[in-house]
């Protein structure tokens, strides 16, 4: 299913989540030029290459940062950034900026080490934001499990009975995100060499934000969140004139 929005509000804007999600559009667009002149060296210079890394860690451990800005076509920069754009706000919102950046970090360091242990030898480069935003999928799992999260009616012949776009708990959209790349994964091991997703670097991301949320979390408030409380997509909130949406504001710099 292809989420749209969530029904959660924040506290404060997201500006290391939009910072990520202009960075990621950036490289790829150098990434694209680079591409079109037929220098696809770039992707392979700067990804993740298994076989490269393990036989040189100290030299080509950068590539675990850059690899997580860049990415293979626009379909893959626009999917990971859509579900950044989602649920890394709210994330971003519970842990506070500094640590929802180191958060967002270890969680592709996670995915790529995850991949890199099961496909140790691969000589194909691995690029995308995707293990990273599975790390925030898990910490939006955890925080929020029943959030309302609007997404489009997968089956066409029902929009004429339900709408166009239905709400789901968080907890089924982001277990849908699980199943999917959980089944994928497992069918690919019987599939090596042939490149295609790097479905065990987002498995990796995901359980590394299952397991490391709520460490970040240490002393700091839990605030509510909205529940989901049926199928149907509810109004948009309007804030007044000069109302701040969810209470008072704290220092955004905050740890």
């Amino acid at each position: 299913m292809i989420p749209l929005r969530d029904e959660n509000p924040r506290r404060g804007r997201a500006y290391v989540n939009t910072a990520l999600i202009a960075v990621n559009v950036a490289v790829w667009l150098v990434v694209w030029l680079w591409l079109w002149r037929g220098r696809e060296v770039l992707t392979l210079g700067l990804g993740v290459v298994p076989a490269r890394l393990l036989a040189d860690p100290a030299g080509d451990s950068f590539t675990v940062l850059t690899s997580m800005f860049m990415h293979g076509s626009w379909q893959h920069l626009l999917g990971n950034m859509l579900f950044l754009y989602i649920f890394g706000d709210n994330v971003e919102d519970a842990l506070g900026h500094g640590r929802y950046l180191a958060f967002y970090l270890l969680a592709g360091l996670a995915a790529a080490a995850a991949q890199v242990g099961v496909d140790p030898t691969s000589t194909i480069p691995m690029v995308g934001a995707s293990g990273a935003i599975g790390g925030v999928l898990g910490a939006y799992l955890v925080l929020y499990p029943r959030a309302p999260i609007v997404v489009l009616n997968p089956v066409f012949p029902l929009w004429f009975v339900f709408g166009v776009v239905l709400v789901f708990p968080a907890w089924l959209v982001v277990g849908e995100w699980f199943a999917w790349n959980l089944l994928s994964g497992a069918m690919s091991l019987s599939a090596r060499g042939g490149g295609g997703v790097a479905f065990f670097a987002h498995l990796g991301g995901f359980a590394l934000g299952l397991l490391a949320v709520r460490p970040f979390m240490f002393r700091r408030a839990r605030h509510p969140a909205k529940t989901w409380h049926g199928f149907r997509a509810p109004p948009r909130e309007r804030l007044r004139a000069g109302e701040y949406r969810g209470g008072p504001r704290r220092d955004p710099w905050a740890w």
